[in-house]
């Protein structure tokens, strides 16, 4: 699955969004998450898909 943006105002705000979910994550999980970069990577390019956010 590939995710493109318009702008990199887009990107910016798609970046945004993916860090306050992890963060919300990161509380569930109850610590640091170390694989964060696959878990921004998949939830920005499922949220450009449509597809229910991930938790």
């Amino acid at each position: 699955m590939q995710a493109s943006y318009d702008s990199v105002d887009d990107l910016a705000a798609a970046l945004r969004r993916a860090a306050s979910a992890h963060d919300r994550h990161e509380k569930e999980l109850g610590h640091p998450d170390p694989d964060w970069p696959d878990w921004y990577a998949r939830h920005m390019v499922n949220e450009r898909a449509g597809q229910e956010r991930l938790r």
